[in-house]
């Protein structure tokens, strides 16, 4: 028997161009710039003005030929010699000065990625991954973020085990190990590689099992699990601190180096006033071509060949108006972001000082300037600001707080600054343990659970204070 009903739900639905203009505030600015110059090729009814025309203009004028000065005039015009002196000299003396060769690891991992023999959608994802990694050669990012980016970003669409599997590959690359998600699983690959005697199964069992118990300073449960006495397991340690703690050593020169950074924003101050502009702005050189938008919307007395290529040409100028709208759109909301970051951290701009930085995610910007939370994600992701004290990343700016003592919200940023500080400076053959930590992170006015304070050594790849004692006597 036949039956009707009627059902009422709703549905959230992403349309294409919405897709398209998160991808496009996710970019940064030398991937906008090549964003720009592929729809460019690809779209005849989009033009840009050359950025350089008023300098060309500029250099133009400077080479026009003066009015005859007699000696008179030319040696008595008020101008220093010095300063002829020096333009005289800057111009006839070119200085090349030779750069400092230098390999990025990144470079270097991306170039290894043929030994792998990935497809070309995985090889898109793992040299995305390579992107994320930090100096130090850790993958601290989550998964799950890093596949909705490639999703929106690359317009590929990736899941959370696709990225962790390619990730996986990564870790086979030299340096052994690069991309782990943590100390733990760095030691844990290290202790894999090696010849599988007592003592490293020993290690390994440890690491995996009981690496929390370690942190706790819970011997007997340790002693219990591994099947050991007192006697063993510094020997144990002793093994494990004879593997190293990041894959990447950020002394070396390898590092990427900052100068070649190009930043998303610049921040002047000016006595107490912040002020922040975009690094290039694109929307202003781009426009439709009139011409051609003419003979589109005059379609009259067309043959069907024509017309046929008008309904492309439509399509394309369709096309032209969204992206112009887009980058228009970008900059506006770029700006108005980061001047809600600027006034919710106008202590930090103006000092530099990090133990300034405010408590702030990213729900707190995307109510100041009504924008969804992903809009505010993408915008900030791999976006970097021009300050007086340098470069910053803004995805650092954003930090969850604590209350201290005296009922004030601290950012757990400057939390892991003072902890590091004080380990820093600890009797490397006494280290601290970490209820020891908490004593004296209580006795600077931050008052933090034990627990807390392992969580953000494990977040700064700090080991704990038994291991920190035995790596200092190999070093």
């Amino acid at each position: 028997m036949l039956q009707q009903s009627q059902l009422q739900k709703q549905t959230f639905k992403i349309l294409p161009q919405q897709i398209q203009m998160l991808g496009i505030y996710h970019l940064n600015t030398i991937q906008l710039e090549q964003r720009i110059k592929d729809e460019l090729d690809e779209n005849p009814l989009l033009e840009a003005n050359n950025e350089d025309d008023h300098l060309d203009s500029g250099a133009a004028e400077k080479d026009q030929p003066q009015d005859y000065q007699d000696w008179e005039e030319y040696g008595y015009d008020d101008v220093p010699d010095y300063k002829v002196e020096n333009e005289s000299f800057i111009h006839s003396n070119n200085v090349n000065l030779p750069m400092r060769d230098f390999v990025d690891f990144r470079s270097s991992l991306k170039q290894q990625l043929i030994n792998l023999n990935l497809s070309e959608d995985e090889t898109v994802v793992a040299e995305y991954i390579i992107d994320c990694l930090e100096d130090s050669g850790f993958m601290e990012r989550d998964l799950a973020e890093i596949a909705d980016d490639i999703s929106f970003s690359q317009k590929l669409f990736v899941e959370e085990k696709q990225v962790e599997a390619v990730l996986l590959k990564i870790q086979e690359l030299e340096p052994f190990g690069i991309g782990s998600r943590n100390i733990r699983e760095y030691l844990m690959k290290q202790l894999g590689q090696q010849k599988q005697c007592p003592i490293v199964k020993k290690c390994s069992l440890l690491i995996e099992k009981y690496y929390n118990e370690l942190q706790k300073r819970n011997f007997d449960k340790i002693y219990n699990g591994l099947g050991i006495d007192e006697e063993e397991l510094p020997i144990i340690l002793k093994h494990i601190s004879t593997l190293q703690l990041k894959p990447i050593n950020e002394s070396h020169e390898n590092v990427l180096v900052k100068e070649t950074i190009i930043p998303d924003f610049i921040l002047t101050v000016e006595g107490e006033n912040v002020m922040v502009d975009l690094y290039r702005q694109r929307s202003q050189n781009l426009f439709i071509n009139e011409s051609l938008m003419s003979s589109v919307e005059n379609a009259e007395g067309r043959t069907s060949e024509e017309k046929s290529t008008l309904q492309y040409l439509k399509s394309k100028l369709t096309s032209a108006i969204w992206f112009v709208n887009a980058i228009k759109q970008r900059e506006e909301n770029m700006l108005r972001i980061m001047k809600a970051i600027i006034k919710k951290q106008k202590q930090y701009f103006l000092s530099g000082d990090v133990s300034n930085i405010k408590p702030m995610i990213l729900k707190n910007i995307a109510d100041e300037v009504g924008l969804d939370i992903s809009t505010i994600s993408r915008v900030t992701c791999n976006k970097y600001i021009d300050t007086p004290f340098g470069y910053i990343l803004l995805k650092n700016l954003f930090t969850e707080g604590i209350i201290n003592e005296d009922g004030t919200a601290v950012s757990n940023k400057v939390v892991q600054i003072k902890l590091k500080e004080i380990i820093d400076v600890e009797d490397k053959e006494n280290p601290y343990n970490d209820q020891q930590l908490v004593a004296l992170l209580h006795e600077n006015g931050i008052k933090i659970a034990r627990r807390t304070v392992a969580k953000y050594r494990d977040i700064m790849n700090i080991p704990v204070g038994d291991m920190r004692r035995l790596w200092a006597k190999t070093v």
